[in-house]
């Protein structure tokens, strides 16, 4: 629900927190393909409390939030999110701690810092997500997978707030994790604890570099606005599915997919986000009408 054009920041926030918000601010800056309009409330909070604060005070105003980590899965529009968009980018969410086992990493960690940081210490566990863009906060909603293996395997606990601002941590039995989903949609994701096994250095380096290697041959030449529309369903591989039905390259306006990585979606100079849209709507009928599968949004759309 939107408030009213004519309510501003003062209006709806605690004048302790208003100098963390802007106000219309441009979100492309932040997102991988580089495109949408402005966040009508754009939020940079350092601490924790002031996190659980904005969503209580949005949640009270009946304010719409969305959560930003790296921007590697969003489309925004070009009309903007009329709502409160809260920025993961602060300390309170980008720290990485290991204890025995255990690796504390706050949402907002990159997931490929967090994997070259256990791999360092001789943890197994997170090495095979090395190289998937995003944050550690949005591999564990989505539950990125990759090599047969799913991050909520090594899951131990995650701490979240809910939409009234409210902190709980919970197990990963009650996140329940699926292919490539949990139950986690609508909570904002803090920190997460991991339970990894030691393993030898060297040999986890070795298996992390190749892994990356492999992922960097397998992107666009140009991965400067690229995103991977869709989920792998369990069957085959997005990238097998689009090549198979002949859709490489195929072209809506100034959006593609790759031709040689189809998988991913390429927004060049003037690119919409009505044309994504389109380009994501003819690959998922085409891929439906000629393989019966019906792929699902890895994008969030603001």
């Amino acid at each position: 629900m939107s408030v009213p054009p004519s309510t501003t920041l003062s209006d709806l926030f605690p004048q302790d927190l208003q100098h963390l918000i802007g106000e219309n601010q441009p979100l492309n800056e932040s997102l991988w393909l580089g495109i949408g309009g402005p966040a009508r409330f754009l939020a940079e909070p350092v601490e924790i409390d002031q996190i659980s604060r904005l969503l209580n005070a949005a949640h009270e105003n009946e304010l719409a939030v969305r959560i930003l980590g790296h921007g590697s899965n969003v489309l925004v529009r070009e009309a903007g999110f009329d709502g409160l968009v809260i920025s993961l980018g602060g300390p309170a969410t980008n720290h990485l701690e290991i204890s025995g086992n255990r690796l504390k990493a706050g949402a907002g960690v990159k997931l490929t810092h967090a994997a070259i940081k256990t791999v360092g210490e001789g943890l197994g566990g997170l090495e095979h997500l090395v190289g998937i863009p995003g944050s550690v906060g949005g591999a564990v909603v989505g539950n990125a997978s990759a090599e047969g293996r799913d991050i909520g395997s090594v899951v131990h606990s995650i701490d979240v707030l809910d939409e009234l601002g409210s902190a709980k941590t919970i197990s990963a039995e009650e996140a329940g994790f699926s292919h490539r989903k949990s139950t986690l949609d609508g909570l904002v994701i803090l920190s997460v604890e991991f339970e990894l096994e030691p393993k030898d250095v060297t040999a986890l380096t070795k298996r992390m570099q190749k892994l990356w290697i492999h992922r960097g041959q397998h992107r666009p030449s140009d991965t400067s606005r690229i995103v991977m529309p869709f989920i792998d369903p369990d069957s085959m591989s997005t990238r097998e599915l689009i090549s198979s039905t002949g859709l490489s390259g195929l072209r809506e306006g100034d959006v593609s997919l790759d031709i040689s990585a189809p998988q991913y979606l390429v927004a060049h100079e003037n690119a919409t986000s009505d044309q994504c849209l389109r380009l994501i709507e003819r690959v998922r009928e085409q891929v439906l009408l000629q393989s019966g599968v019906d792929l699902r949004l890895n994008l969030q759309i603001w």
